[in-house]
Parts: structure tokens; sequence; C-alpha cells
């Protein structure tokens, strides 16, 4: 695990999964989810640029909320293993999620197809407590997921390391047709050749990352935990809801409009920091 701050978290970690078939051309949205009253619509960026938080001044327009900080232990959550970034928590009241589709013909169908249903099930799951919308548009999308093996991650000690997820998360500027906002960008990639059960727990842990929960629990028993237990983990439990409804009850700027003096003049990519299990 590391963190290297400039604009892009990076987490690999558990065993992943989607939505489920039913789910493959709605909404997803639950009871608990938040009401979708602020944020982006499922249109493509016409423009984007990658914000710094390191630009003089450009923290100062852009923040209606508190600066976040590390949270206090919560009793029935792990909250304090949390990190915003620097512009605030990384979280949308309304996600639009892009997943690669299987191939169309040839021998890697089924295999796709039975990683595709992994990772709906995993999204599914998600889609208990949090808005989330599948578009067929990757620009339409905050969340992309990829049937890729992500590469070797290089720890602070030298080593390197394997994973079979990871989510990379990048801060942007976007306008989609309706001026200039704040936007996490999240591409999650998801190891193919995995047992169904492994992908979905894969896929439940990473999609936890891309939306919002940048950090992991200390228990093997939730689906966010640092060190996965012998047996994958297919539901959330007590902890990750707990703990993601604490985390939707946060101010923050993320799906807000921004000052024009607050959005970079040059577009390009920005990244920050690293996580994996």
């Amino acid at each position: 695990m590391g963190r290297r701050w400039r604009l892009r978290l990076v987490l690999g970690g558990a065993a992943a999964a989607l939505l489920l078939p039913s789910l493959r051309l709605a909404a997803v949205a639950a009871p608990n989810a938040p009401t979708a009253a602020t944020g982006p619509t499922c249109a493509p960026g016409r423009a984007i640029r990658p914000m710094e938080p390191s630009r003089p001044g450009a923290a100062t327009p852009i923040a209606t909320a508190a600066a976040p900080a590390a949270a206090q232990a919560g009793a029935t959550d792990y909250r304090q293993w949390l990190r915003p970034t620097p512009l605030g928590w990384a979280r949308l009241d309304h996600w639009c999620v892009w997943v690669e589709p299987a191939a169309s013909d040839g021998p890697a169908r089924m295999w796709d197809e039975r990683w595709l249903g992994a990772v709906e099930r995993a999204l599914g799951t998600w889609g208990q407590e949090l808005a989330i919308t599948r578009v067929a548009d990757p620009a339409a999308a905050q969340v992309r997921i990829l049937r890729r093996r992500p590469p070797l991650l290089r720890e602070a000690s030298g080593r390197t390391r394997a994973s079979h997820g990871r989510a990379e998360l990048a801060v942007l500027a976007v306008d989609r047709g309706a001026g200039w906002i704040l936007e996490p960008q999240v591409r999650v990639l998801i190891s193919p050749g995995q047992r169904p059960e492994a992908t979905e727990a894969t896929a439940l842990h990473e999609l936890g990352h891309a939306f919002g929960l940048w950090g992991h629990s200390d228990d093997p028993a939730d689906a966010m935990a640092a060190v996965p237990g012998p047996r994958p983990v297919l539901a959330l439990s007590p902890r990750d809801r707990a703990t993601v409804r604490w985390l939707y009850q946060q101010p923050t700027d993320f799906g807000r409009p921004l000052p024009t003096a607050a959005v970079p003049t040059q577009p390009g990519g920005a990244s920050s920091g690293g996580e994996g299990r």
C-alpha cells in the first residue's frame, strides 16, 4: 500500500464484481441511496482539466465545505482509515459507470461473460447503497471498469507486488455541457481469469474505492479489508455499510460547479497516489 499525492489515488485490492444482468440497462439505486440533487449528469465530457491542489489559490475559490481531515474512530465502522483528497472527499451523489463489454464472438466470449457477470453482481451490491447509472459511452462515466490485469505495483521499499484489482483516481475539472464541475474520475482494473467468486470479491473491493472509500478496513470480514480472509467476501458487511453511509453524509465540493478562476487553463492528466491489497 502506498499513496503518492499529486492527484491520483491508486488502490489495488480484494476481489471483484459488477451489475446484475437485470441492471445492465437501467439506473441502479436503492432505498438508502442519496438523492442525486447535485452532481454530474451522464453526458460525455466536452472538456477536461486536471486539478492541481498545489497551484496557488486553487483550493480557496473551490471550497464551500470545511477542509476534511481524517475522521475519529467510529464504534461500528472504519471511518478512521479513510483519507480525503486535498480537495475533499471524493464522492458523488450520483455515479455514471461504464463497464468494458464482453467480446462479441470467438472463444474469449464465454470467459468475458463470466467476468462481466461477476463485476455486475458486485456493482449491483453497491447499488443497494448508492445511486449508480450504467452508461454505454466511457466518456460519460466517472468510473470506468476494465477487464485488465493491473501492472506490478512498486512499493516504497522498492519491492514489486502483483494484485488482481486496482483503482486509480484522478481529480478533474469537467465540462459536460452545463459548465465546469469538480469530479473524481476512477479507472478500475479487474484481472480476468479468476474464479467467478474471486472476481466478484475483487470487484466489490475495488468499486468501494471507486465510490469514495479510499482506505482499508482492518477486519477481514469486511469487503474493504486490506488483507482478505480465507473465503471471498461477496456482500457488504454492516461495517462496510455504516462506513459508506457516514462518508455520504460528509460535505464535499465534488459534483459542484467550479468558479472559472479555479479551473486550470491547460488540459492534461492529474494523478494522485496508490494502495493495494
